[in-house]
């Protein structure tokens, strides 16, 4: 039967494994923007060989399931590089790793994927004339990216960008598959007692539209005050 304690009683609890579903947003966040926007770049302006190998980085990025590159990083890189350390008479032992990282690097590079994507659409909405204009007026390349470039590439890119930060809270509940105790994880660990699972999902459900909800609301404000920032930089 339905359980209404227990509903409540897990609700609160869950919200204890929200920290750490927010590290891991942020970390692969943080590191997905960093990548996205050097691959982007190389994309843009054709760099040899590396933008190649960013093509088909991205490719196999987005052209595979996120659930089978969980399995890619956590299951097979590790005994992959346990047998490495083990021939070079290593005593690392990479299995003690904590499985978070396994997440960070998972998600991070899931979304840099993505996210060079929408930084490389954004990059190709400024004209090339404005990277001239910046070279005339005496700038360097990356002050010219920095002051000019990026302000007006930004505006376009923050819809897209607010999408892809949602995706990757959402994404992070297969963190539970790396044994990660996050806010999915710690929700089946609780229902599995009493197999209150019904319970246990709709709490999931609920903190999870609470999340992505403030986090659209941020990205609102964002671009509002990105969109009053061009006008007076029009003005």
């Amino acid at each position: 039967m339905f359980d209404v304690s227990f509903l409540f009683r897990t609700f609160f609890l869950l919200w204890k494994a929200v920290p750490v579903t927010l590290l891991i947003t942020v970390i692969s966040l943080v590191s997905g923007v960093v990548l996205g926007f050097l691959i982007a770049l190389s994309r843009v302006h054709k760099v040899k060989v590396l933008s190649q190998f960013s093509a088909v980085f991205v490719s196999f990025i987005r052209g595979t399931p996120i659930v089978l590159q969980i399995m890619v990083v956590y299951s097979i890189v590790p005994s992959f590089l346990n047998g490495i350390f083990i021939a070079a008479g290593s005593k690392v032992n990479v299995f003690e790793l904590n499985p978070i990282y396994y997440a960070f690097t998972v998600f991070g590079l899931n979304n840099a994927a993505i996210l060079s994507e929408v930084f490389r659409s954004a990059l190709l909405t400024v004209s090339k004339g404005q990277l001239e204009a910046g070279y005339t007026a005496g700038l360097t390349y990356w002050q010219t990216y920095r002051m000019i470039i990026i302000p007006q590439a930004l505006t376009v890119a923050i819809p897209n960008l607010c999408n892809a930060t949602v995706s990757l809270i959402k994404n992070t509940s297969l963190a539970f598959m790396m044994t990660v105790k996050d806010v999915t994880a710690v929700a089946k660990i609780e229902a599995s007692y009493g197999y209150n699972y019904i319970e246990s999902y709709l709490d999931i459900f609920v903190i999870y539209i609470i999340i992505c909800s403030a986090v659209q609301v941020l990205f609102r404000k964002w671009e509002k005050k990105q969109a009053d920032y061009k006008k007076v930089s029009r003005a």
